[in-house]
């Protein structure tokens, strides 16, 4: 255990090592040129995994030649977000901009990020991208606000077409094989999952299918864990289920639905339908295993299989086989209304992009991330080079043509020519022009048009055009939502979070155990007694003085 905490240790410093010689670059470093001067470098680390594009990449160049700024981005490889965030924190040095995940309060109680309040007056398309309640929400416990979240703000008009959250996704070939059957239940899924795989066990090259894939690794077990608050009609509030009617917290993971959806995964498993490997996979053995097609259904949120295995089946040509995913409404029966899908953006208040102690030059940062939001950059992030990542007709509505398509998906085409900042903030719903959406997956007939073969049959015969209308739009939850972006926040300096890490600790322990149990009865009971010792009470507790608190606060604004 030691040698591999080492070891880990040791790729974190590695990787940083290269990064901290450039940290604190802001206007000290120079590099390119623009008709009015040089173009400033910045760095930045996100706490995540993702790909490194080309250092001439053409994309990048353009935005640098139009901002007067670049930014090196790195990110998360061989180590939990913790990890990497404690060698920053234990070395003292930053880059200008981080995106810590889970480790963002590790960096503020460490003093080593930059409050923003005070400038964002200056950065008009900053200030614009949330209300001053949301503002409001983002202040840390001294009163000021250290990181702006990224993700999910809406401008002008809505206008989603993929379900980026999470689902029951199963392969267009296992539903056209059964005629494109209604799947509402838990139970009619992993029929039909068994079904076909007695009907066809292997691909058309003869290599075994994978039923059902779980992805336990690290944080990501949500994929086993959350499903309960989805199959019981709840919204993804995440860590608990929030009563509407009543503004009351439940714990998700002691109703009846909860002991339901463990038998059955249970039951499956006992039949070979589960993956074996589910709970010992890593998460690149999971994108592995998706991407060659052999995996016929799983929980997952797109975000985190879609750029991956999603662009690795298409290159490979396997939508012609009919190996895409698409989202079905699975709840525990079909009275239950699903909410998989709620309209509305989420502010995540957890995290979000933040600027160091370390950047020499905060104000041109700030003039990086606000240029980054203005229209014509924005476009380039997203839909790239007129003429030649996308086509404007006679209407000045954007497509792209097939070729356009495939560029677009091929790996080496992003590294040279792709640079969307994805970490940085940005817009979804519609662009400033009225009419077209901020971003290619949000502009209905072109996604359409995008989609493969497989993916647009499907769509046909269930008459809808997008996955948001394979599971349907609910309204967006009530003020109170997300509550995981308060869980997420906790320590064990309280009660309740400490039972919190408890709960994550056991759950990892005890629900492999429940899933691949001979006696599943047994294995329960013993699992409860291990929950029941975290004392979710106290969590519980704290998370309802929250959801009293947003409420409260909520109302002010009203």
């Amino acid at each position: 255990m030691k040698k591999k905490k080492l070891l880990s240790l040791l790729l974190v410093t590695s990787m940083f090592a290269s990064l901290a010689a450039g940290c604190g670059s802001g206007s000290d470093t120079e590099t390119g040129s623009k008709a009015d001067g040089d173009v400033k470098e910045f760095t930045a680390f996100f706490a995540v995994p993702g790909s490194e594009i080309n250092d001439d990449n053409e994309i990048q160049e353009k935005l640098a030649e139009i901002t007067g700024a670049k930014c090196k981005e790195t990110w998360l490889t061989g180590q939990t977000a913790e990890e990497a965030i404690g060698t920053l924190i234990a070395g003292g040095e930053y880059p200008d901009f981080i995106e810590g995940g889970n480790g963002s309060i590790q960096l503020y109680e460490a003093g080593a990020l930059v409050a923003l309040d005070d400038y964002l007056d200056d950065y008009p398309n900053i200030k614009e991208f949330f209300t001053e309640q949301e503002w409001d929400s983002l202040r840390q416990d001294d009163g000021h606000i250290y990181w702006i979240p990224q993700f999910s703000n809406i401008y002008g008009e809505e206008k989603e077409c993929t379900h980026n959250d999470e689902a029951f996704w199963i392969q267009t070939r296992v539903l056209k094989w059964a005629g494109y059957p209604e799947v509402r239940t838990m139970d009619q899924y992993f029929d039909l999952i068994e079904s076909y795989n007695e009907a066809n066990p292997t691909m058309e090259d003869g290599t075994e299918n994978i039923p059902y894939t779980i992805l336990c690794d690290d944080w990501r077990y949500f994929c086993l864990e959350n499903a309960p608050e989805f199959l019981d009609g709840y919204p993804n509030d995440g860590s608990v289920i929030v009563d509407p009617d009543t503004l009351t917290v439940i714990d998700y993971n002691t109703t009846d639905t909860a002991v339901a959806y463990f038998k059955k995964l249970n039951e499956e498993y006992q039949k070979g339908i589960v993956d074996p490997e589910s709970f010992t996979q890593t998460y690149d053995e999971y994108i592995s295993k998706l991407s060659t097609g052999r995996v016929l259904g799983m929980i997952d949120q797109w975000w985190d299989f879609a750029y991956t295995a999603g662009d690795a089946i298409k290159s490979a040509g396997l939508d012609a086989q009919g190996c895409n995913y698409v989202p079905l409404p699975i709840t525990i029966d079909e009275s239950v209304q699903n909410q998989w899908h709620n309209s509305g953006g989420v502010v995540n208040v957890s995290s979000g992009l933040a600027i160091t102690t370390s950047c020499d030059d905060v104000e041109g940062a700030l003039q990086f991330v606000n240029d980054l939001l203005g229209q014509e950059c924005h476009d380039l992030r997203f839909w790239g080079v007129e003429g030649v990542d996308y086509e404007v007709d006679d209407d000045g509505m954007f497509y792209r043509t097939p070729e356009q398509r495939l560029n677009v998906a091929d790996t080496a085409y992003k590294a040279s020519h792709v640079c969307s900042y994805s970490y940085f903030p940005q817009w979804l719903g519609t662009s400033r022009d009225g009419k077209n959406a901020m971003k290619p997956d949000g502009q209905e007939s072109e996604f359409f048009e995008g989609l493969a073969d497989d993916v647009k049959e499907c769509f046909e015969a269930y008459g809808v055009m997008t996955y948001v209308d394979m599971l349907g739009t609910q309204e967006a939850p009530g003020a109170w939502y997300p509550m995981y972006t308060y869980s997420s926040t906790m320590t064990t300096s309280t009660p309740g979070g400490t039972a919190w890490t408890k709960m994550g600790e056991t759950k990892h322990e005890y629900l492999p155990k429940v899933v691949m149990a001979s006696d599943f009865d047994s294995a329960w009971d013993e699992y409860m007694e291990a929950y029941e010792a975290c004392d979710p009470d106290s969590f519980i507790s704290e998370m309802q003085t929250e959801l009293d608190r947003r409420m409260e606060e909520a109302a002010k604004y009203e």
